[in-house]
């Protein structure tokens, strides 16, 4: 999708489409809040290079990549379909967008008028909630594909997003569909919760 991020002055455009960064639990049954998810989000996504970027990810090997111990993000993808497996801790929640963008809030407000997209959770269609335009804080790695920029800086976030509480222990499938703006983006996700260690 088309992101349009104006920071200090300058413009940038971006072509992407992500899913998925973690962070501290606030807001009701430890969700977090719409500027939290979306900045450390957008920061999680714009860590690493492409060859270890998880948005360019084909297989699902860059998906633990940076990852919080309290929060499992999840990536989309720069407008094609992609099939990754991906192996996650027991007992920690899941967040992700099905489509976002960051940049200005008009940028913010056209996107939204045409955003749609699903999830769907081992059959089962789950909830998503649009979070409108939000000035969220942004840490990304030199050489990111996602953002193309460097530093600490703010923009302005929204999308549709997808937040769960942790999965039960063993393999589920999950696939996500997002479009807006002509920009289509879909991950057919294997997720295997690794079994918490019994204690004696």
């Amino acid at each position: 999708m088309k992101r349009t991020m104006v920071v200090a002055g300058a413009a940038a455009v971006v072509l992407a489409a992500l899913v998925g960064c973690g962070a501290r639990a606030t807001g009701g049954e430890g969700r977090l809040s719409s500027e939290e998810l979306q900045g450390r989000w957008w920061t999680w996504a714009s860590s690493e290079p492409e060859p270890t970027n998880p948005v360019a990810d084909q297989d699902g090997s860059a998906c633990g990549r940076n990852q919080p111990q309290d929060v499992w993000f999840l990536a989309g993808t720069f407008g094609t379909q992609v099939e990754r497996a991906c192996s996650i801790p027991d007992g920690v929640p899941l967040a992700f967008p099905l489509v976002n963008t960051i940049g200005s809030s008009a940028d913010c407000e056209a996107f939204m008028k045409t955003a749609e997209g699903s999830a769907v959770l081992d059959g089962e269609k789950v909830d998503a909630d649009a979070h409108q335009a939000e000035t969220i804080e942004i840490r990304s790695a030199p050489g990111n594909p996602v953002t193309g920029m460097d530093g600490t800086y703010t923009a302005t976030g929204c999308g549709l997003w997808v937040q769960l509480p942790a999965l039960e222990a063993g393999e589920h499938t999950l696939k996500i569909r997002g479009q807006a703006d002509g920009f289509s983006v879909g991950v057919d996700y294997t997720l295997t919760v690794d079994a918490a260690p019994a204690h004696t």
